[in-house]
């Protein structure tokens, strides 16, 4: 059966303007009236939704795009997440805790899922998930193998879209596997383009748009385009199903709902959610299953069903006799056989809608896909360019305004359901016990921690789990559309059951021990920045929690109570000469320049916190004193005690040895670089308004003269009043420092700031210690190092994060120095510039990564000419986890990692003036060591 349907009426013919004759003028208000209106369709449901008045948000893309080999879903003895719920299990295996699926939504509670299946006709296996390698799949790991973009999604999800290129010919499955196996770490990873298997255009563009009439009724547009020349057969099959929530034998979630098929459309009903409808146009046939291991296949064990999970891909790919007969299940889905002639495309309507409350039952009403589903599609998506056209300036060119959109519909696409029980996942399900070994093992102190929640995830594959400090610089760029979500999302990992009783953030699943960068502070005040400046009562819940979590930094991570930190790895993994985490080669502590840098920001951004919080209510005072205090003894510590080396004008890690014997390690990396982030001005009307701290302060400077390079620059106003500088890298220094940083020949590339200095190319780092020898190297691209996993890598790659706090902090210098303090830039240029000029050129140098250069190439995407030159690739903009550190090209989890969205945040900033957009960039000067140093579009790393 085919089902080939008409496009709704494209969004430039949509009637919007009143067909009234009417004067010139009369017509341009008219239209400007129009525009407004619809522009602000999308911030009435923000309202709506924050307010509780409608749950916009209740149905989104939280579904994950990865579940298998994940820690929540693995129960074996020795943790090996990978090996116990590989690939090949995912199609026949009910999860635990959290579904998958492409294009997929759910609700908030993920009760029910809807995703898409595809066949070619050729694949061993339906395409209901995205394929990668495991952790120890390839030469780096952890990599997806397919190529998904998000192109668009506004705030509460009510218009999405997301593209997928699916090949016609067999998928490559065991030539991935087994050429990247083979692959050594120097080598690049073999990729899915570098198969041909999109030679001569031959594949399906498969794009899926949502358009919400309500917060439970959904539009999905499905579009599958034949880019090949002849004539193909796809099957595609639109999947609802619920997640397996009965199988753990928990009181009060052991009942079974019931999914049943009816002609063209699938019927649910559950007694949490209600009735829900799956409807097709056309004729498809239901195909219907049960949400249930088959264990029979997969541990020869007979299974509780006769048609297990994996029922409608045997019976689809080869023909067995796997799906219910009587139409009824727990998964099922539309049957749709589309025949497209080449060069052209087919469209299947479907919709999705909650059609009655619980207790579900009586029979559901038919769903209009005909006038009403148009109206919803046109409205939905001009509403969304209505709504991004008041967010992107519109000094922004067509190129970055793209850049920026796609930015941040990754980011919201990055929205997941994420459960975790831990302390259920200890000790086992009812009728199941958990390994024996676990009670000891992998985030066994996390008991407390209990996650049902939508959070915002680094990525949907390669990290289907929330990161701590990932999710901070996530949500600077949800705050630009949506900051009642990244207010909500901050404050959540605060809460009781995240933040450890002892205080600690909790890092990720795979160990919510580790320690990430104290950021929470420093993101709740950009969020709080970029909402207006006016929701104290956010930013008191948030101080209140971080001073628990302070305090546990403060107990924990400084051995001594010499105000010098420790920390480990600190998301940076292995840039430094050994791995930070683990045990030292020596007897020792390890006093870490960014852990203290890190410390310094925090104070400081609490003390920011409490002077804000101040104005309205005094007593916030003391608290705002104590940081000052505490932000001047760290400050002097890591400047007087040995971090600061002043002969080479740099900040190092020391390895402070039981004899008292120091040895500096000399790395010159993004860890000496992060003290600059640790800086602030008290203004005049904050002395003036808070002469408690002032005093202090003189009081410091009197008796403490010893603080006076780290509390001591002043400057006055134009209306001389006085202003102070609080800061870890005084005047003095930071001209020093800035010198390193912006040297060509050290961190500044054409493409933004390396994470290590590219004198280390030519001069490695070596220091030895109990007999070893510990090396470290510039690498632009992926690390040879197995140092931190082997694919992990900060030791040479342009990596967000970074480089946007190092460029806030220039931001803050310059609001304390004005015009009035300029820097070689380059170094050893002669060309002055102050440092809101130096901030804009980083920020220019990133963006430019993304935009086409004069040449027509985006630098992100290296020598590979599919997405640099092909028509229908060229546009479709990735979001790489970082960037060759000479050339640009993205590395990486690669089609989308949230904290890269900053770059919509860049755009937004640099463009927000009267400033026209700087010209295209001149191509880079590629590396001699091309292929291997990251030119290719995909790759892959912990971070």
């Amino acid at each position: 059966m085919t089902s080939v349907v008409k496009s709704p009426g494209k969004i430039e013919d949509m009637a919007v303007i009143d067909e009234v004759p009417a004067p010139e003028d009369q017509k341009v208000r008219d239209e400007e009236e129009e525009l407004r209106r619809i522009g602000s369709a999308e911030r009435r449901r923000l309202r709506e939704a924050d307010s509780g008045e409608r749950a916009w948000r209740s149905w989104g893309p939280y579904l994950s795009e990865r579940a298998w080999g994940t820690v929540r879903e693995d129960y074996s003895e020795h943790g090996t997440a990978w090996d116990y719920f590989p690939h090949d299990h995912a199609r026949s295996r009910a999860y635990r805790w959290s579904e998958d699926g492409m294009a997929g939504v759910c609700d908030d509670r993920q009760t029910f899922c809807f995703a898409l299946a595809l066949w070619n006709g050729r694949d061993p296996i339906l395409k209901e998930r995205m394929f990668g390698l495991g952790g120890d799949g390839g030469n780096h790991g952890e990599d997806a193998k397919d190529y998904w973009w998000y192109e668009d999604s506004t705030p509460t999800h009510s218009w999405m879209r997301w593209r997928y290129h699916y090949p016609q010919a067999a998928f490559p499955y065991d030539d991935l596997v087994a050429v990247n196996a083979r692959r050594g770490r120097d080598e690049s990873e073999y990729e899915l383009v570098d198969t041909g298997i999109f030679d001569d255009d031959r594949y399906w563009a498969v794009t899926v748009e949502y358009a919400k009439e309500s917060p439970t009724d959904m539009c999905v547009l499905v579009t599958v385009a034949n880019r090949g020349a002849e004539a193909a057969r796809l099957h595609v099959l639109p999947t609802l199903w619920f997640r397996n929530t009965w199988s753990w034998r928990l009181p009060g979630f052991d009942r079974v709902p019931r999914l049943v098929g009816e002609e063209n459309r699938l019927v649910g009903e559950h007694w949490v959610l209600g009735q829900v409808v799956l409807e097709g146009d056309g004729d498809p046939v239901p195909l219907l299953c049960d949400n249930e291991s088959n264990a029979d296949r997969l541990w020869g064990l007979p299974s509780q069903t006769r048609y297990p999970k994996d029922g409608i891909n045997d019976h689809v790919v080869a023909g067995a006799a796997t799906v219910n007969p009587d139409r009824t299940g727990t998964k099922g889905a539309l049957h749709y056989v589309l025949d497209v002639p080449g060069g052209e495309q087919a469209r299947i309507r479907l919709r999705l809608r909650l059609t009655a409350p619980p207790p579900a039952g009586g029979p559901a009403p038919r769903l209009d896909l005909g006038a009403d589903f148009d109206r919803t599609m046109i409205a939905r998506s001009a509403e969304a360019d209505a709504f991004f056209a008041r967010v992107i300036p519109a000094r922004a060119s067509r190129a970055e305004a793209a850049v920026a959109r796609q930015a941040i519909a990754g980011v919201l696409w990055g929205k997941q359901f994420y459960h975790f029980d831990v302390h259920r996942w200890l000790v086992g399900d009812p009728g199941s016990t958990a390994p024996e070994g676990r009670r000891v093992g992998r985030n066994h102190a996390w008991w407390h921690m209990n996650s049902f929640d939508v959070i915002s995830m680094p990525d949907t594959w390669e990290y289907p789990w929330y990161a701590a400090w990932d999710l901070a610089f996530h949500c600077v760029t949800i705050a630009r559309v949506d900051p009642g979500f990244a207010k909500q999302q901050l404050l959540l990992l605060l809460r009781e059951w995240y933040m450890h009783p002892n205080g600690q953030i909790p890092a990720y699943e795979w160990a919510f021990g580790d320690v990430n960068p104290p950021v929470h502070a420093w993101a709740a005040l950009k969020v709080f920045e970029i909402d207006g400046g006016g929701d104290h009562d956010f930013l008191a819940r948030v101080l209140h929690k971080l001073l628990i979590n302070f305090t546990w930094w403060v107990n924990r991570k400084d051995a001594d109570g010499r105000n010098l930190f420790e920390g480990g790895f600190l998301g940076l993994d292995n840039v430094g000469p050994f791995d930070r985490s683990a045990a030292l080669p020596v007897a020792g502590v390890l006093e870490q320049s960014d852990a203290t840098g890190w410390m310094g920001m925090y104070a400081l951004n609490l003390l920011d916190i409490a002077t804000t919080l101040a104005k309205h209510d005094p007593t916030y005072t003391d608290i705002a004193t104590k940081f000052f205090e505490h932000f001047a003894y760290i400050a002097e510590a890591a400047a007087e005690q040995g971090l600061w080396d002043e002969e080479d004008g740099f900040f190092y890690d020391v390895l402070r040895l039981p004899d008292g014997g120091r040895v500096p390690l000399k790395v010159r990396s993004v860890v000496g670089l992060l003290p600059l982030a640790a800086a602030t001005t008290l203004t005049p009307a904050t002395l003036a308004r808070m002469p408690e701290l002032a005093a202090r302060l003189r009081w410091f400077l009197t008796n403490k003269p010893e603080y006076a390079d780290v509390i001591g620059a002043r400057r006055l106003t134009a209306s001389g009043r006085q202003q102070r500088l609080l800061s870890m890298v005084g005047p003095e220094r930071l001209g020093r420092l800035l010198a390193r940083m912006l040297d060509e020949d050290e961190f500044l590339s054409p493409y933004g700031l390396r994470t290590l200095s590219r004198q280390h190319l030519a001069e490695p780092f070596t220091v030895s210690l109990g007999g070893q020898d510990f090396t470290v190297g510039y690498e632009p691209a992926e690390s040879t190092s197995g140092l931190f996993g082997g694919n992990s890598n900060w030791r040479g790659p342009i990596w967000m994060p970074t480089n946007f706090l190092l460029i806030c902090a220039l931001r803050d210098y310059a609001g304390f120095f004005g015009d009035d303090l300029l820097v070689e830039h380059p170094t050893r240029s002669g060309r002055k510039r102050t440092l809101t000029e130096v901030a804009d050129d980083l920020s220019e140098r990133l963006i430019a990564m993304f935009v086409p250069d004069d040449a027509g190439r985006r630098p992100m995407y290296g020598a590979t000419e599919l997405f640099q030159t092909h028509p229908e690739w060229r546009d479709l903009i990735a979001f790489p986890e970082y960037f060759h550190g000479d050339n640009g090209a993205g590395l990486g989890a690669w089609h989308q990692t949230g904290w890269t969205a900053l770059v919509a945040d860049l755009i937004l900033t640099v463009r927000a003036g009267d400033r026209p957009p700087a010209g295209p960039r001149p191509p880079a000067p590629r590396s001699g060591r091309e292929h291997r140093d990251g030119n290719r579009p995909a790759g892959n790393s912990a971070g």
